[in-house]
């Protein structure tokens, strides 16, 4: 079936919570404002359970179906956090916290999580029971972690887990999706080499750190050119080079370099740790100066079950009458906590011809709302028909 009515008759209603959360953003785990005004509105929907403070200040609502002849329980992912920058709209909703905006659309995932339930609520058209999950701190924070380390799949026996993220350049409503591994690991690392400062013009009474670690720069390169099988997603970027002199006639003691690795499976993650630490220690010891590399494994790959991910592009097409084939994604998410833990799927909704996410000029589009919202409703409508 296409979008749904209600959604229609509630977008305006979705549109001016969105806009909101936009006025007011939260970054990583202080969410409290919008944790309060999501568990308000689970209250005022009439929610059989509401449960705030999981993975510090998570949000979970439960709505139990017309009846529960399976005890099937699914469980929907929204992400509630905005980013630390400073927004660059122009809007009447512009955000109103310095710093801080909803720059990559977790404003509207929550809007539209939160219409879902609304509908879920009233209709409870449904065999089994649905666990609306609101998340902190998604955007390198590891909510999703510390939700799953709080017990939450356990404690409501969450047997699938669904999630949805906006995607600009997408047609607005239409959706994407792939099976198995979608979004890339994110690791960090920090490397710092030592050498032996001195005065620029004698060089040679000096263990050069800028030339060490230029020469670390490039040989980390060759990770992806060749150590990694050319058929391998793999990204290794260095961001940072730090010296602990800025003068013109300094030959710094110690450099710094910071940077990330983006793989799509465990082999190539762990080669990737292991060639960093090897290149580094070679530079070093080549140069005649030390190396100390910190390696920081952040979120994990995360994967779509096979037969979840084909259910919910059944369902993305039942409502949009379009579901693609997406693309891997090198960035994170950490949804993928909740799908190392359960089966499910995460799907992209199209946000139109708008900036892209993590830029001071995106917006939400509030026009893919109905889209969103019939996506969630539905996968728990075909996912556990009413007996």
């Amino acid at each position: 079936m296409p979008v749904k009515n209600r959604f229609a008759e509630l977008q305006a209603e979705i549109t001016e919570w969105r806009r909101d959360m936009h006025e007011h953003p939260e970054i990583l785990f202080e969410t409290h404002r919008t944790s309060a005004l999501v568990a308000e509105k689970l209250k005022e929907f009439g929610c059989d359970e509401i449960v705030t403070g999981i993975g510090r200040t998570g949000v979970v609502g439960v709505i139990k179906g017309k009846s529960d002849s399976a005890g099937k329980v699914i469980g929907l992912r929204a992400d509630m956090d905005a980013l630390p920058i400073l927004e660059a709209t122009g809007l009447d909703y512009a955000s109103k916290t310095d710093g801080a905006m909803h720059a990559c659309g977790h404003d509207g995932h929550t809007a539209m999580l939160l219409g879902a339930a609304k509908y879920l609520a009233e209709t409870r058209n449904f065999d089994g029971s649905v666990v609306v999950i609101f998340q902190p701190a998604e955007e390198g924070g590891g909510g999703g972690k510390e939700m799953c380390d709080d017990g939450m799949m356990d404690r409501w026996g969450i047997q699938e887990v669904y999630g949805m993220h906006n995607w600009p350049g997408q047609p607005v409503g239409a959706f994407a999706i792939r099976p198995g591994a979608f979004f890339a690991a994110t690791d960090t690392f920090d490397i710092a080499f030592e050498g032996k400062g001195g005065h620029a013009a004698k060089p040679h009474e000096t263990i050069d750190t800028t030339v060490m670690t230029a020469q670390a720069v490039l040989a980390l390169q060759t990770i992806a050119s060749r150590n990694a099988d050319p058929v391998d997603q793999i990204v290794v970027s260095v961001t940072s080079f730090e010296t602990s002199s800025n003068a013109h006639n300094v030959i710094p003691q110690k450099v710094q370099l910071k940077g990330t690795v983006r793989t799509m499976s465990r082999a190539m993650r762990d080669l990737a740790e292991t060639r960093i630490k090897d290149v580094c220690a070679g530079v070093a010891t080549t140069f005649g100066g030390s190396v100390d590399v910190d390696y920081n494994r952040g979120y994990p790959v995360m994967v779509n079950s096979e037969e979840q991910t084909e259910f919910a592009a059944d369902v993305a097409r039942s409502v949009s009458g379009q579901c693609e084939d997406a693309p891997l994604v090198m960035g994170g998410e950490d949804f993928a906590f909740m799908l190392e833990e359960r089966p499910g799927a995460y799907i992209l909704v199209g946000n139109g011809d708008t900036a892209m996410v993590h830029h001071p000029e995106y917006n939400f589009n509030d026009e893919a709302i109905p889209a969103g919202c019939s996506w969630w409703a539905e996968i728990v409508e075909k996912r556990m028909p009413a007996a």
